[in-house]
């Protein structure tokens, strides 16, 4: 096994599961919890995580195949999705190949809401574009039944993303934002509470 990022709820590790190469995510063990709660805890984000990631899969949005969940240590065994991730292919690929893959990031935003779902933490760091094809990953702030404060949120944090760290493409995002409108019906109402929400924040 190898470690390849410690973060504040898991670790994720490279490794190998019935001869496939394999993302494994373990939820570990929080010293400052209840252990009855810890388990619960991580019992339960594990379950949603699988779940969500499955229903991604049905919505037609590209995410890791899930091969093993483990409810009790909290722990995923996913595909792993041998690419580049999008944050870092933006920096370098040319504009035709930037529109390609921002208006595939449009489609699967679109089909996630259209389907009651949100990523809860949408950012290039969270795709990974492998045979021209953009994966989402990482669902663990994920929910389901989503609200529009919620939906507004998910486009509202891709924003940030882009003006963080794509800031001299930022007409990349418009190209999202086209294809988010054609695929969903109610995506009008979602970037008015995305611009609401960037309003709250110049006024605080």
């Amino acid at each position: 096994m190898e470690i390849i990022r410690r973060g504040a709820e898991a670790e994720i590790e490279r490794g190998l599961w019935m001869g496939r190469d394999v993302i494994i995510k373990n939820r570990v063990p929080k010293a400052y919890r209840h252990p009855s709660l810890d388990i619960s805890l991580r019992t339960s984000r594990t379950r949603n995580e699988a779940r969500l990631i499955r229903d991604a899969r049905i919505l037609g949005v590209p995410t890791p195949i899930v091969y093993e969940i483990d409810e009790v240590d909290g722990k995923l065994v996913m595909e792993e999705i041998k690419g580049e991730r999008v944050k870092d292919v933006l920096e370098t690929a040319d504009e035709g190949k930037s529109e390609k893959i921002c208006r595939q990031i449009g489609r699967m935003i679109a089909a996630l809401h259209a389907g009651g779902i949100v990523h809860g933490d949408l950012t290039t760091s969270n795709m990974i574009v492998c045979d021209d094809v953009v994966y989402l990953i990482d669902f663990s702030l994920g929910s389901r039944n989503a609200k529009l404060e919620e939906m507004g949120v998910d486009l509202h944090l891709l924003k940030e993303a882009f003006q963080s760290a794509h800031s001299e493409k930022l007409d990349l995002f418009d190209v999202i934002l086209n294809e988010y409108c054609i695929g969903f019906k109610n995506s009008k109402d979602v970037m008015n509470k995305m611009k609401e929400i960037e309003g709250r924040g110049r006024d605080t």
